[in-house]
């Protein structure tokens, strides 16, 4: 795919737009179903949006971290970065952009978060650690932050009463650092429940400061050492990640209405993540923390709730 001259992709007969976003809608279902549940709470005219972004970001991620990923280099991502800007110049080169052309044409954007994550995507192919958590953020921001800016295009903004002056009040500022933050929580829950793995894959994602902090070392790490010393680690890490759950809750206020239930939802499932991890007594090694379908349903009514007080 990456690898077609242009003039050669543009000969391919691609699918219907219908059927690119069925692709897209197929691929989420398939390996995030969480963030699919929440998807299925927007409106019928959203929910494929969010479906065609979350492809596009999936897609760039296996990259790196996916089956290909021996293979990719710096070249691959140059191309990838070439075939966003031919999407948003409204040509499509696979099937899978057919429908993000059509994203972008519906609820224009700004293409700069998504060339954010593709230097995100580039971390990864030369870096295996952070020292300090100002480091980290940066990585977070570009492999997940970006998305609550990609999504936010497609939820829309509430600007009912933002000429009203208690609205002014309340409401001092661009709502940017929020629409972040959930993608920021969200990484940092990863990189707590996919502590293990990475490290099987040689990467250590906590920063290397917060290791010294607690005298843990990156050969602890590698053994899975479950101690009082990751243990108060862990406890540490999670309450940085729920700082940022806190607020990105504040945000979920400036979505357009339609698009608050969703978020509470896809916030809620996604921070149990660390309730689960802390009932494991932090194993992260070999114990993977997962919240349950039934729970992820039993909670949607407080999600709604939420959406429509808070």
């Amino acid at each position: 795919m990456l690898q077609l001259p242009e003039s050669k992709a543009r000969m391919k007969t691609l699918v219907s737009v219908d059927e690119s976003y069925e692709l897209c809608r197929h691929l989420i279902a398939k390996y995030s179903t969480t963030f699919y549940l929440s998807t299925l709470l927007l409106s019928k005219e959203k929910r494929p949006a969010i479906w065609a972004i979350y492809a596009w970001c999936r897609r760039l991620d296996e990259l790196v971290d996916g089956p290909a990923s021996a293979i990719t280099t710096p070249e691959t991502l140059d191309l990838w970065e070439q075939q966003l800007e031919s999407i948003f110049a409204g040509h499509p080169l696979d099937n899978f952009d057919v429908a993000l052309v059509d994203t972008v044409q519906r609820f224009p954007m700004d293409i700069q978060p998504f060339r954010d994550m593709i230097a995100g995507q580039r971390m990864d192919l030369y870096r295996s650690r952070y020292e300090t958590f100002e480091e980290l953020y940066l990585y977070c921001y570009r492999v997940a932050g970006t998305v609550g800016l990609m999504s936010t295009a497609v939820m829309g903004l509430d600007t009912s009463n933002n000429t009203a002056p208690w609205y002014r009040e309340q409401h001092p500022h661009n709502p940017t650092e929020e629409e972040i933050a959930l993608g920021i929580a969200k990484q940092l829950t990863n990189i707590l429940r996919d502590v293990g793995e990475d490290a099987r894959r040689g990467r250590i994602y906590i920063p290397l400061e917060d290791l010294a902090r607690f005298d843990y070392t990156e050969q602890d790490l590698f053994e899975g050492i479950v101690d009082d010393r990751w243990r108060s680690l862990m406890r540490f890490q999670i309450a940085r990640a729920r700082q940022f759950y806190r607020k990105a809750e504040k945000g979920i206020s400036y979505l357009a209405t339609d698009g608050r239930w969703p978020v509470w939802a896809a916030l809620m499932h996604y921070s149990g993540i660390l309730t689960v991890i802390e009932r494991n007594d932090y194993n992260a090694f070999t114990k993977r923390a997962y919240v349950p379908q039934w729970r992820k349903l039993r909670s949607l009514p407080m999600a709604w709730m939420r959406s429509q007080v808070l």
